[in-house]
């Protein structure tokens, strides 16, 4: 079974060097990229996260308390339906959409696609309702909103699959646990004609893994050293949640 893959862009800002690289550029503004991909291929369509609020001043009570962070920018080209519009994607007709992490950037257009099965890392979903830590309580809405998680749990339940540790979503593409950035983090493994290809959030850009540098927003320094080094055995070619770089390494983000 192999895919083909296309990643695009559906937001940006700039974050301190030290928010993607562990002990690392404190003094030093970077580009930030969110993303959305698109896998195609034996008569199916799988799309991992579903892009960014579409109010954004959602947001606006956090930034003084980020000030690694410098706001977000959304335009109208990189709302979620407009770009997989633009690259040839019906919502109705996406079969499969992964979720890593269970955060904003990633959670808060579920609901556009009616039809897709809804793939959560188990884990995740069970720290996100039973955390060993109650310190981000008031967060909640931010990882997963108030409107989405309703219907998660009523009209869209019958679609949530819960995905193990180690895990199949279709022949050909396989998850597993990554951790390091969040507890709902995985790593999604994808067969191509140019070899396997992983997608995800446990590394922002492409030297957190090639260089073996852990994350700067890392919960867990061990699953970063553990998380990279099997990344690096099985990938033939990477995918960062966040890096702009992807679309100079992949022209118009076709990855395979």
């Amino acid at each position: 079974m192999t895919y083909s893959i296309q990643v695009v862009q559906v937001g940006r800002q700039e974050v301190l060097g030290a928010c993607i690289y562990y002990m690392e550029r404190f003094d030093v503004w970077e580009p930030f990229v969110f993303t959305m991909v698109v896998v195609r291929g034996e008569g199916h369509t799988i799309v991992i996260n579903s892009g960014l609020p579409k109010d954004l001043t959602v947001l606006d009570p956090y930034w003084p308390m980020w000030p690694g962070e410098r706001k977000i920018e959304v335009s109208e080209a990189e709302q979620p339906q407009t770009v997989l519009r633009r690259i040839g994607v019906d919502v109705s007709e996406v079969d499969f959409l992964i979720i890593s992490p269970l955060v904003y950037y990633a959670t808060s257009n579920m609901d556009l696609f009616p039809n897709a099965q809804i793939c959560l890392l188990k884990r995740g979903w069970i720290d996100f309702h039973s955390p060993a830590h109650r310190s981000f309580d008031n967060l909640r809405h931010l990882f997963i909103p108030d409107k989405i998680l309703m219907q998660l749990v009523t009209n869209a339940w019958p679609r949530v699959r819960l995905l193990e540790d180690e895990d199949e979503v279709l022949a050909g593409i396989r998850t597993f646990f990554a951790g390091v950035h969040h507890r709902s983090s995985m790593a999604v493994s994808i067969e191509t004609a140019k070899g396997t290809v992983i997608f995800s959030d446990s590394f922002f850009k492409f030297r957190n893994v090639e260089e073996n540098i852990p994350v700067g927003y890392v919960e867990n320094l061990e699953e970063a050293y553990l998380t990279y080094a099997r990344i690096r055995k099985e990938a033939k070619l990477l995918i960062p949640a966040f890096d702009p770089e992807l679309f100079e390494r992949y022209p118009a983000g076709i990855v395979a």
